[in-house]
């Protein structure tokens, strides 16, 4: 792997608000409603054609939404269902603190294209 690999995620994935609610409303909705969201993150590592990660790694999630009606907590909560997408298409080999040793969050305004950029990186004390 190079310094970092990218890839993006096309549009806007289910926030903490929109999860809960799923579950909720019946028993296999949720369930359903991540397996979507992990189909998305699944779109955007086949068209970057990403490879298997060695190591840890420190992740960059840019979230890009088409308004400021969610909070940042809620929108990033849907981190939790790009890593373990990453984890079941084998990119990542888990998504523990032995694989995932941190991330961080950007938050922008795209009223056009909502989305959500990945960024992988080698840990660099690996």
């Amino acid at each position: 792997m190079s310094e970092a690999v990218t890839f993006t995620i096309p549009g806007r994935l289910p926030g903490l608000n929109e999860y809960t609610a799923a579950n909720r409303t019946h028993a296999k909705a949720g369930a359903r409603a991540k397996k979507e969201a992990e189909w998305q993150v699944a779109w955007g590592v086949k068209i970057a054609r990403l490879e298997p990660i060695d190591g840890p790694v420190f992740l960059t999630f840019a979230w890009h939404e088409p308004d400021r009606r969610r909070d940042v907590d809620n929108v990033a909560f849907a981190k939790k269902f790009i890593l373990d997408a990453l984890v079941r298409l084998g990119i990542l080999a888990g998504d523990g603190r032995k694989h995932v040793v941190g991330f961080t969050d950007e938050f922008h305004l795209d009223r056009r294209r909502p989305r959500v950029v990945v960024t992988i990186r080698k840990d660099p004390k690996a």
